[in-house]
């Protein structure tokens, strides 16, 4: 078979996770082949995958962008889109989302101070209601 890569990977054998729909979907597998800029992984089941995804390894306390190059019965290999991220570190935001999410939580605060209001005027009347309870 011929070498299609930029670089040599090296043997591993890690535990990953990749994880796509924004985290809401995740799997194991493992990595057993490794460069800086892709990967082989291999999986327990034949997964639907999307071209996108992220892949974390525990071990390396990292997060790569992964692009799906091939598939085969034996496993999938990956190309790493951006230089790998540590687990706290966060992906750069995309503009859409971020506006989207901005918009949500505008939209949140004004709920909770209309909330907060009521809930003032509620503790005022009661607040009045014990004084003429007092007095009496």
């Amino acid at each position: 078979m011929s070498e299609h890569r930029k670089e040599t990977r090296q043997r591993v054998f890690l535990k990953g996770r990749i994880v796509f729909n924004n985290g809401s979907s995740s799997f194991d597998c493992l990595v057993r082949d490794m460069s800086s800029s892709g990967a082989r992984l291999v999986m327990s089941d034949a997964t639907t995958l999307p071209e996108a995804f992220d892949l974390y390894i525990p071990q390396k306390d990292r997060t790569y962008r992964a692009t799906l190059r091939w598939r085969r019965e034996d496993g999938i290999g990956v190309t790493f889109e951006e230089p790998a991220r540590t687990a706290g570190s966060a992906p750069a935001p995309d503009p859409a989302s971020t506006e989207a999410a901005l918009a949500m939580l505008l939209k949140r605060v004004s709920e909770l101070e209309t909330e907060n209001a009521a809930l003032r005027r509620l503790l005022a009347s009661m607040a009045q209601s014990g004084d003429s309870v007092s007095a009496a």
